[in-house]
C-alpha cells in the first residue's frame, strides 16, 4: 500500500472516534513520514507510537487527534506546545492555530523539527530549546497549552501561563502510564475532564520528573 492511501485509511479509521473535521483535515494534509527516521517511514500510518531516536517517540495518531480536538482551535489562538519532539504535532497545531510556540529540551530535536517544518513551508511556528522553567513564560499568556509527555502532577507553572477560559491538555500519572486530562482555567476553580488512559514518555523538568 502506498503512503497516500495508508494516510487516507488511517484518517478514516480514527474518524469513528474523532468528530472534529478540522483536525481530521489537518492530519490528512501532513505527511507523518516526513517526521520519522527513514527506516520508519513505511510504518508512518500505523496507529501506534513510533521511535524517533534518543529514547523518544512520535505519538499514536489517534492520541494526537484526541488531544488536538480537545483544544477546540478556531484559527485565532496562540498555542504553547511543551515537547516538540519530531514536530508532527507542531505541524497539526500550525494548521489550526494562529501561532504556535513550541519548546523542546533536546537541542537535536529542536533543530530536526525546525528543518522538517521549514521544508513544509510553515511560518507561524517558533521553536525554542527549553529553559529551566517549564513552558515558555516569555510569550504567555496562551489560549491553549498541549503537553506531549507524561507529568506526575499538573504543573502550576503551566497553568500560570494559560489565559482564563483556556485549555491545558496533559497526560498525568505514574511514569509508566497516565490519564489524559483537559483542564479549563477558571477564575475560581478550574474544571478537569478525563479523556482516558494513555502512555507517554516522561516530562523532564523541575516541576515534573527529574532527569536520571
Amino acid at each position: 500500500m502506498d503512503l497516500t492511501t495508508a494516510r487516507a485509511d488511517l484518517i478514516k479509521n480514527i474518524s469513528s472516534a474523532i468528530d472534529d473535521e478540522s483536525v481530521l483535515k489537518a492530519m490528512s494534509l501532513i505527511p507523518r513520514e516526513h517526521f520519522l527516521p527513514p527506516e520508519m517511514a513505511a510504518f508512518a500510518y500505523d496507529d501506534r507510537p513510533l521511535p524517533i531516536g534518543l529514547g523518544q517517540t512520535i505519538s499514536q495518531p489517534f492520541i494526537i487527534a484526541l488531544m488536538t480536538q480537545a483544544l477546540k482551535l478556531s484559527g485565532r489562538e496562540k498555542v504553547l506546545e511543551v515537547g516538540t519532539g519530531s514536530g508532527y504535532q507542531t505541524a497539526i497545531l500550525a494548521e489550526l492555530a494562529r501561532w504556535v510556540i513550541s519548546v523542546e529540551r533536546l537541542p537535536e530535536f529542536t533543530e530536526r523539527a525546525k528543518k522538517a517544518l521549514g521544508e513544509l513551508g510553515y511560518n507561524n511556528i517558533d521553536i525554542y530549546v527549553a529553559k529551566k522553567a517549564l513552558g515558555w513564560p516569555d510569550e504567555a499568556p496562551y489560549d491553549a497549552i498541549i503537553v506531549t509527555a507524561g507529568a506526575p502532577r499538573v504543573p502550576d507553572g503551566l497553568l500560570d501561563q494559560l489565559k482564563v477560559g483556556g485549555w491545558l491538555v496533559i497526560p498525568v500519572g505514574p511514569i509508566d502510564c497516565q490519564e489524559l486530562f483537559k483542564i479549563t482555567k477558571r477564575l475560581k476553580k478550574n474544571t478537569v475532564q478525563s479523556l482516558g488512559g494513555c502512555r507517554f514518555v516522561p516530562l523532564i523538568a523541575d516541576d515534573a520528573w527529574p532527569e536520571e
